[in-house]
């Protein structure tokens, strides 16, 4: 009677675990074909994909000769530079504010070609400021008086329109955002969170570290944020951090800006001259400024970066990373400058749209008010503000950039996840291969009380 109930419970066993196997394949298989869950997220935009603003698009129409740049003013209108009357009729047409300039854009960028092809100085840069319609040199104060002697010339040979200008502090990458990130290379601040649409990452300034580094939420480095897997410094200032789970958890679309809140990001765009920005770090926290300068060339002690937003925002050691923003829309990562929050200073930025298009990877963005997907525009309305009425966005609370532990466990009981499936085909492996190693041993056992019986 035993040896009956045990051979019912052997098949009873062997059946469960048959069927276990067949439901967790039908499981893995529903959510291998089902659609993958992936944060929204819109693609990177560069300026000739994005919605032009006006300026920029009379600017792209009219053409480099004839315009040199264009801002917004202090009471929101678009003025663009122009180097001809039919040119500034056509802008004033387009319902824009013309501004006769005698340099063309062709002009500023012929300068500042020159002066980067002229030996390399520690301690300068230049951008090209269109409202003065000038060409700006700046040195701190770690450039030598012959260096700077030898830069002047160089100038000179240029043109009345490259202006020479002495600045106070020195220009450095800001090593030591929005949540602090730490690793052997010293402190940054998390940027933006990005995906490629099957990996999630940080996307912070290249200079923070090379590729390799591992980071930290905490100073023990207990807890592991992800480790850098690719980026440019110099030449440009981005790099990716793939987090150590693979994914960046909730509240992946929102920057920190200090006191348990953020702001929710919701696009991507290229900034304009005079446009009020906020940027968010580690160190400082939230601050504001303008937009001063594009396509900055700065001359770090570590190499040469170009192609970055100038702006009188102040930032100090540990903001580098750290996202710049406004009204919502992600416009950079900062890089680096001089002086801090307390005297002020300028800081760069590495415009994120550039970014976006070399590393191929899309910003994620915050769900909508109502929890569903942001409206995926990737600029801002058009229509010019004054800057002064320009906020960061709108705000929400925010997390820590540590995952939540309970994260895998909610991934696992995720029906629509492998997880359950893969957990359902594993529990029946082990049942069914117990089940067999329970029969062999009991005919083994069976076997030698048996064989033992024909002795004696």
């Amino acid at each position: 009677m035993r040896h009956a109930r045990r051979r019912v419970v052997r098949r009873v066993t062997r059946l469960a675990a048959v069927g276990g196997l067949l439901l967790g394949a039908t499981m893995v298989t529903r959510a291998v074909a089902g659609e993958p869950q992936v944060p929204d997220a819109v693609p990177f935009s560069t300026a000739g994909e994005a919605p032009a603003r006006p300026g920029a698009g009379l600017v792209s129409r009219l053409g480099t000769s004839r315009t040199a740049g264009s801002w917004t003013d202090a009471e929101g209108r678009t003025v663009v530079a122009v180097t001809d009357e039919e040119a500034a009729a056509e802008v004033r047409e387009a319902g824009a504010e013309a501004r006769m300039v005698r340099h063309s854009m062709d002009d500023l960028k012929s300068a500042t070609k020159t002066l980067g092809s002229a030996p390399r100085v520690p301690g300068t840069a230049w951008v090209m400021d269109y409202r003065s319609n000038q060409v700006v040199v700046r040195g701190d104060a770690t450039v030598s008086a012959d260096d700077w002697s030898e830069l002047t010339e160089v100038a000179g040979g240029i043109g009345a329109f490259v202006r020479m200008e002495r600045t106070e502090g020195t220009f450095t990458t800001r090593l030591n955002g929005a949540r602090p990130i730490l690793s052997t290379a010293g402190r940054c601040s998390a940027g933006f969170n990005v995906t490629d649409g099957k990996r999630e990452f940080i996307l912070t300034a290249g200079h923070c570290g090379p590729e390799g580094s591992v980071w930290f939420a905490d100073n023990g480095g207990k807890q592991e944020v992800g480790t850098t897997i690719g980026g440019s410094f110099p030449g440009d200032d981005y790099s990716l951090i793939e987090y150590a789970g693979g994914r960046a958890g909730e509240g992946a679309g929102v920057v920190a800006i200090g006191d348990g809140k953020g702001v929710r990001i919701t696009g991507v765009a290229d900034p304009t001259v005079g446009q009020r920005i906020f940027r968010s770090g580690s160190t400082s926290g939230l601050r504001d400024g303008e937009v001063t300068a594009l396509d900055a060339t700065v001359n770090y002690p570590e190499g040469t970066v170009s192609g970055l937003i100038e702006s009188d925002v102040c930032a100090e050691p540990g903001d580098s990373g750290g996202p710049m923003f406004s009204e919502g829309i992600a416009l950079g990562v900062t890089s680096g400058g001089s002086g801090d929050c307390r005297t002020g200073g300028t800081t760069f930025f590495q415009p994120l749209t550039k970014a976006l298009a070399d590393l191929d990877v899309r910003l994620i963005v915050a769900p909508g008010a109502d929890g569903g997907a942001a409206d995926p525009s990737p600029a801002p309305s058009e229509a010019a503000t004054a800057p002064d009425a320009a906020s960061p966005g709108s705000s929400t609370p925010v997390r820590g950039i540590v995952p939540d532990p309970s994260t895998l466990l909610s991934r696992l009981a995720d029906p629509q996840s492998v997880g359950p499936g893969l957990l359902v085909i594993g529990g029946s492996l082990v049942a069914l291969v117990a089940s067999r190693w329970i029969r062999a041993e009991q005919d083994r056992k069976a076997y030698r009380r048996h064989y033992s019986a024909t002795w004696g």
